[in-house]
């Protein structure tokens, strides 16, 4: 683990170093944001602030829109830096500063601590750390609670690379606090997500380039679940439909390099979602940033897209939703399949003595095969699959099976 956290750091000082002039551009660029942000309106604020936790003085910077008033509780969105950065870099970076100037909602920029390696960090189990950033969290929720007008239903994480996995920390150990999740070039550790105490659905946006060479989409054995696995374990958490539905991004910036796919996945209890933006050819990076770091998406903003999704949700599901209205998820006890897993093909007993349509999709939506079954041909020929997990549906139901 220590040898991963030398290589992730390496990468990452790599990808802040494209070339020495764009160090230079960018590091003049967050400078330049840095002064301007001391000679913001008096009614704007953003406030350099401190708590003590566990023996340690941790510190934050907390932006207040003029739009804030305290007369009414508002949302407060938790905005988590990525390894080797720091507050001001996340505020700049991944900036919701503009966003909550007309939405009316608290953006808190936490700082992490140096790990072993002597780099700013969130313990999110790597083995570098001993600092509880989970407990931190919690109080600097309740401090900030304390001094402000928040909606406590409406308390949303988000983050970039080691910020989003700190997010998905989060909503596994503070689900009780945290409402959705937004991650940019996140991912979770394999040990948070077979651990995962999440209390409640837990409605998440994903958003992450296939060719990020420090946080693997495909994941990386021993440190990092591939994204697919992700979006898996939260679209089951959740009772989502298994098939996710796919929309293809307008390409409007031709320049970037990279095209974007939606996946959505639908239903989930209480209304919940869990969306991925799969940017095809992005880098770890956070679209739509003012900072052109190469590898960056310009067809969508990771803000924009986050703030969108998180604020339909409070901590009891979707504002305002009807589950009479969302669909009925498949019953169990229709049909089932056998062996599972299985070799070169799998039988369905359909309990039934009628025909039925059957369609045979990857994890990721994409339909693969068709046909036509019944109890007196039950066979489907599986020789030519890959081996990996399936999706067979039949009259609106769906069953995973696993192709060994």
């Amino acid at each position: 683990m220590n040898k991963f956290i030398a290589n992730f750091k390496a990468k990452i000082q790599t990808m802040k170093i494209i070339s020495s002039k764009n160090k230079s551009n960018i590091k003049k660029g967050l400078v330049l944001a840095s002064i301007l942000l001391s000679f913001s309106s008096f009614s704007q604020q953003t406030i350099n602030g401190t708590i003590m936790h566990d023996g340690i003085v941790r510190s934050y910077k907390l932006y207040v829109p003029a739009i804030y008033s305290g007369n009414v509780a508002v949302p407060l969105v938790l905005n988590f830096h990525g390894y080797t950065s720091n507050s001001t870099e996340q505020m700049i970076y991944g900036n919701f500063r503009n966003i909550a100037d007309t939405a009316n909602f608290l953006v808190v920029h936490p700082q992490g601590t140096l790990d072993n390696t002597n780099t700013t960090h969130f313990n999110v189990g790597w083995g570098t750390s001993t600092v509880d950033d989970v407990g931190f969290t919690e109080a600097l929720i309740d401090s900030l609670s304390a001094a402000y007008s928040i909606n406590q239903n409406r308390i949303y994480t988000v983050g970039m690379s080691n910020g989003g996995f700190m997010s998905f920390k989060l909503a596994c150990e503070l689900s009780n606090k945290i409402a959705a999740v937004g991650s940019v070039t996140g991912s979770m550790l394999p040990s948070t997500l077979v651990n995962c105490n999440a209390t409640h659905q837990m409605p998440v946006i994903q958003i992450h380039g296939t060719v990020d060479g420090t946080v693997p989409y495909n994941g990386s054995a021993g440190w990092t679940a591939s994204i697919t696995n992700v979006l898996n374990h939260w679209a089951t958490f959740n009772n989502c439909s298994p098939v996710p539905t796919l929309v293809n991004v307008a390409n409007t910036n031709l320049s970037d390099g990279s095209t974007v796919e939606k996946y959505t996945y639908e239903n989930g209890d209480n209304c919940s979602e869990v969306v991925h933006f799969k940017v095809t050819n992005g880098q770890h990076t956070w679209p739509g940033s003012i900072i052109n770091l190469a590898g960056t998406n310009y067809d969508i903003n990771a803000s924009v897209e986050i703030w969108n999704f998180i604020s339909k949700y409070d901590i009891f599901g979707l504002i305002n939703c009807n589950p009479a209205t969302v669909e009925a998820q498949f019953g169990v006890e229709d049909f089932q399949v056998f062996p599972n897993p299985c070799s070169e093909s799998i039988h369905v007993d359909l309990k039934t003595a009628e025909s039925y349509f059957y369609e045979i999709y990857s994890l990721f939506g994409k339909l693969l095969m068709s046909g036509t079954i019944s109890n007196t041909n039950d066979e489907i020929d599986l020789s030519n699959f890959e081996p990996q997990g399936y999706l067979l549906k039949i009259d609106g139901r769906y069953r995973r099976f696993i192709k060994l």
